[in-house]
């Protein structure tokens, strides 16, 4: 329902008008009843207010937004799964062009593909997919945004053996800036597909993706081991050492954490700092013990969780650890080697991390990854060994300062030992002055800033394709 305060100022007011008349889904402004509950995203930190919502049913309502945003002018964002750190599906006194309605997902067991709308989440996905013991590489948090993800890149558990998300495409439906739909594949508007296999945003709005799908699960083996924090180094060099001989059916992953409250370990560990490893098999779970044993070897377990379990529990398994509305600040640098130095400085950073729930991560790439060239995808960061990621969860506003301080001195401590490549999905906020376009997109940014000029010479979503 529309209210006496909903009607924002200015040339918004026309661009308000404009849409309630033209499209027949929900458009919100300031006052409107559900307006605040649009706004919000996963990240608290993020607190912005938009001068139009859109909450689109169907590719015509975007379709119809789109045109209507090319007389307007307005800044745009695009919000999918609402998921990504940086808060990039919402933005001050602009239009939010929402997907969130749009979450189905259709699967073809006999083609192996799924068709999944611009809103949906992992869990959607995961659950459509397991129904046919079918999967592709998704986010390690099942409520993640399939959109975000995959055209950042897409990084998953099972990413050595299956590629990342974006390498698992076969094409998407996308509505460009002159408010046509298009599809973009290997074969039609191939510029547009490459730049949407790794890119990010701003190349219009993604309302649907098609993936390839891969036989897997239902259940799969993990190794998941906790190791005293005192034996961090040494376990740390062992996992690494690990890492470069283990096979691709596995993508393992090392993290500096303090142990969750889980109720399957004992409540006295809980908030203690550790040095954890896992790792899933992408196979017969009966035939993963020599991949995964490597991990459960690192030291002296005080936890070991290994065992076999159903895909879609792993994938949800940290769903209630990063909960809609607490605080985030990722950072990220990709590493071509985990060298002993790089161990020694990383430790010493993480003795001041800021809260328990704060934790650093490294997640093994290459295997399917590298077997995608740079010129058939955007992702920028082929050939790397490692992305080091910091990623920081805390509750209360007045520990913003401490907790991102925190993350980018780490972040700038590491710095020597990395690439020089970020990911795009774990950049920082919208106002980093230290990660630049060439960091995310690397040799490809001219190719990049070409795509652009041809499917939006205008530049309507140049503001969504500038935000982090």
């Amino acid at each position: 329902m529309t209210t006496m305060h909903s009607r924002p100022a200015g040339p918004a007011t026309e661009l308000l008008d404009d849409l309630r008349g033209a499209v027949g889904c929900t458009v919100l402004a300031a006052g409107d009843a559900g307006y605040d509950d649009a706004r919000r995203v996963w990240n608290g930190v993020i607190d912005r207010r938009p001068a139009v919502i859109v909450q689109c049913d169907s590719t015509d309502d975007v379709a119809a937004t789109v045109r209507i945003a090319g007389r307007h002018r307005p800044e745009i964002s695009v919000r999918g799964g609402g998921h990504q750190v940086a808060g990039s599906a919402v933005c001050d006194d602009g239009l939010v062009i929402d997907l969130s309605r749009m979450d189905g997902v259709t699967v073809d067991p006999v083609t192996r593909t799924a068709r999944v709308q611009g809103g949906a989440r992992w869990a959607d996905v995961d659950g459509a997919t397991q129904r046919h013991g079918l999967v592709t590489t998704g986010g390690e948090v099942s409520r993640t945004g399939v959109a975000g993800l995959t055209l950042g890149g897409g990084m998953g558990l099972l990413h050595r053996a299956f590629g990342l998300a974006c390498d698992n495409l076969r094409s998407i439906e996308v509505v460009t800036a002159d408010g046509q739909v298009r599809t973009a594949s290997t074969t039609e508007n191939p510029d547009l597909f490459w730049a949407a296999r790794g890119a990010g945003r701003g190349l219009g709005v993604v309302t649907a993706f098609e993936f390839g799908l891969h036989p897997f699960g239902p259940d799969a083996a993990v190794a998941q081991v906790i190791y005293p924090y005192d034996e961090a180094a040494t376990a740390l060099r062992r996992w690494r050492d690990a890492t470069l001989v283990a096979p691709e059916t596995v993508s393992p992953e090392a993290a500096l954490w303090s142990i969750p409250p889980d109720p399957e370990i004992p409540a006295e560990l809980h908030g203690t700092k550790v040095f954890m490893a896992a790792a899933l098999y992408a196979g017969d779970p009966a035939e993963s013990g020599e991949a995964l044993t490597p991990y459960r070897r690192l030291g002296t377990p005080m936890v070991d969780q290994s065992g076999t379990v159903p895909y879609v529990a792993v994938q949800s398994a940290l769903d209630e650890l990063v909960p809609d509305g607490g605080r985030y600040y990722f950072k990220s640098h990709f590493m071509d080697e985990l060298r002993d130095e790089a161990i020694t400085t990383l430790l010493d950073c993480d003795r001041n991390r800021p809260t328990p729930e704060t934790l650093i991560v490294i997640r093994t790439l290459g295997g399917a990854i590298d077997r995608v060239s740079r010129a058939e995808s955007a992702y920028a960061h082929r050939g790397a060994r490692f992305n080091l990621s910091i990623d920081c969860l805390w509750t209360e506003p007045a520990d913003d300062d401490r907790v991102v301080g925190w993350a980018r001195q780490t972040w700038r401590a590491m710095k020597p030992f990395a690439s020089g490549g970020v990911y795009i999905n774990f950049a920082g906020l919208s106002d980093e002055d230290d990660v630049s376009r060439e960091a995310i997109q690397g040799a490809d940014t001219s190719r990049l800033e070409g795509v652009l000029s041809t499917y939006d010479p205008t530049g309507l979503f140049a503001s969504a394709a500038a935000r982090l």
